[in-house]
């Protein structure tokens, strides 16, 4: 009998070859998927924050116009027309705490999330500043958990 060689070698991957690809893709997966799962929370807390846009115009107009009870004013523009899937509720005070009233603040607005962002909240307060409202998200004196919770 003769020997027949193969006139074209077989090529292909070796087993451990296979095997480090598998453990390159695996561990690029194990890194990416918690940055993930954060962008997606991030994302769905914009719904959060962006509920409080009625209550910051009904305040900026009722601030501007003169009007008595701007708290009121905010929290009727708000009046059940923004509880979703991932808004659990917005609601608006005067911080009295820091001497302020319902006519000319300054106003707090404390937007929580459902479960689906984690229960966090999303707190801004406004303040009276010649004759226009000044918004800020990040009051001294709480902050709301989407910060420490690094989703807003």
């Amino acid at each position: 009998m003769m020997n027949h060689k193969p006139s074209c070698p077989q090529s292909g991957f070796t087993l451990i070859e296979l095997m480090i690809v598998v453990a390159i893709v695996a561990i690029l997966a194990a890194v990416a998927l918690p940055a993930y799962q954060t962008y997606t929370q991030r994302a769905k807390f914009t719904e959060v924050i962006a509920a409080t846009g009625p209550a910051k115009t009904a305040i900026e107009v009722c601030a501007q116009t003169g009007g008595k009870d701007c708290t009121k004013s905010a929290n009727g523009a708000l009046s059940g027309a923004v509880a979703t899937n991932i808004v659990a509720s917005v609601e608006v005070s005067a911080d009295t705490a820091g001497g302020g009233n319902n006519e000319k603040g300054p106003w707090i607005i404390t937007a929580t999330g459902t479960d689906e962002v984690d229960g966090s909240t999303f707190i801004m307060k406004g303040e009276l500043d010649n004759g226009r409202v000044k918004w800020t998200n990040n009051p001294s004196d709480s902050a709301g958990s989407c910060v420490t919770n690094g989703i807003c």
